[in-house]
C-alpha cells in the first residue's frame, strides 16, 4: 500500500511559476516510476511528467521547456516545477505511480493560472 499526498497548489497569474510537492510512504519509493498527471475541466486526465527510480524524465510536449520534474529519494517526494505558466495550464494535479497491477492516486491539487 502506498499513499501519496499531493500539495504546493493555488491561484498564479500568467508567466508565474508554482512547485508541486508530492510526499509518498513506502519504503521503495528510490525505484518507483513517478508521474504527474493533471485534469482540467471537461477534459480526460493526461500524463504531465513521469521520472524514473535513476531520474530519467518524460514530459507532454504541451510542458516541455516550462515544466521540470524531479525527486529527493531521501525525503520520498518528488516535485513538479512549473514556470511560464498559462491559463491552459488549469486543472487538477495528481501523483500517480504503479505497482505491479496497483495505480495509486493522491487526493490532487488545483493550479489556476488566471490574471
Amino acid at each position: 500500500q502506498v499513499q501519496l499526498v499531493e500539495s504546493g497548489g493555488g491561484l498564479v497569474q500568467p508567466g508565474g511559476s508554482l512547485r508541486l510537492s508530492c510526499a509518498a510512504s513506502g519504503s521503495l519509493f528510490s525505484i518507483y516510476v513517478m508521474d504527474w498527471y493533471r485534469q482540467a475541466p471537461g477534459k480526460q486526465r493526461e500524463l504531465v511528467a513521469s521520472i524514473t527510480g535513476l531520474g530519467t524524465t518524460n514530459y507532454a510536449d504541451s510542458v516541455k521547456g516550462r515544466f521540470t520534474i524531479s525527486r529527493d529519494n531521501a525525503k520520498n517526494t518528488v516535485y513538479l516545477q512549473m514556470d511560464s505558466l498559462k491559463p491552459e495550464d488549469t486543472a487538477v494535479y495528481y501523483c500517480n505511480t504503479k505497482i505491479a497491477t496497483m495505480n495509486y492516486w493522491g487526493q490532487g491539487t488545483q493550479v489556476t493560472v488566471s490574471s
